[in-house]
């Protein structure tokens, strides 16, 4: 990567966009270093191997790197680069068929059932940042944000723990922004099912 001089970026700068679609090699070490905590939690959290996890990053920038003249500005830069990394790590999943503990089936057990429109049980809308603010307690969210499957794992990840607008995951995952809140609202319940025995009022 060659630089073109702009080396005096901090860490917290925006990015520079146009730089790095010109190829800027002191642009792009900002943004790996920018962005490498943030991405690879989000791939670890869909392979749940951080070897792996680093690798898959690794090879995110990489094909970020040479993949730049394919960016068309119709969303954030970063979150092309999310989307190439979650890509990546899908396909890993697939490769290895390492399967999520819940299946489909097993989620549309865990959501509130609802007879004559009304909800049978209650519906309680749950964040999993209600355990996660507590250390001690973290693992357990994490334990079972890894049980979801793949799709669910992902959006409540970029959701709940990355915090990113919905709008950005829609773009990252390529659905409906509606398609991002139905995931979310079904993982959710379905993590509140497998953290109630944890949760004390």
């Amino acid at each position: 990567m060659a630089t073109k001089g702009k080396s005096t970026s901090q860490p917290g700068d925006p990015l520079d966009v146009e730089a790095l679609l010109a190829g800027d090699g002191a642009a792009f070490e900002q943004l790996v270093r920018q962005e490498s905590p943030r991405l690879f939690r989000v791939i670890n959290r869909v392979v749940n191997d951080e070897d792996e996890a680093a690798s898959l990053m690794q090879e995110t920038f990489l094909q970020a790197y040479q993949r730049l003249d394919t960016f068309r500005g119709e969303a954030k830069f970063t979150t092309w680069l999310y989307a190439i990394g979650i890509n990546l790590a899908r396909g890993s999943l697939r490769k290895s068929r390492r399967l999520s503990p819940l299946d489909e089936a097993a989620v549309e057990r865990m959501q509130p059932e609802f007879s004559g429109g009304m909800y049978v049980d209650h519906a309680e809308t749950w964040n999993p940042h209600r355990l996660a603010e507590l250390s001690q307690r973290r693992e357990l969210v994490h334990q079972a944000i890894a049980q979801l499957p793949e799709d669910y794992r992902v959006v409540v990840t970029l959701r709940d723990i990355e915090e990113i607008r919905t709008e950005e995951v829609a773009r990252m995952l390529d659905v409906s922004n509606g398609a991002v809140r139905v995931r979310l609202h079904r993982a959710r319940q379905a993590l509140r099912k497998l953290l109630d025995s944890h949760i004390s009022n």
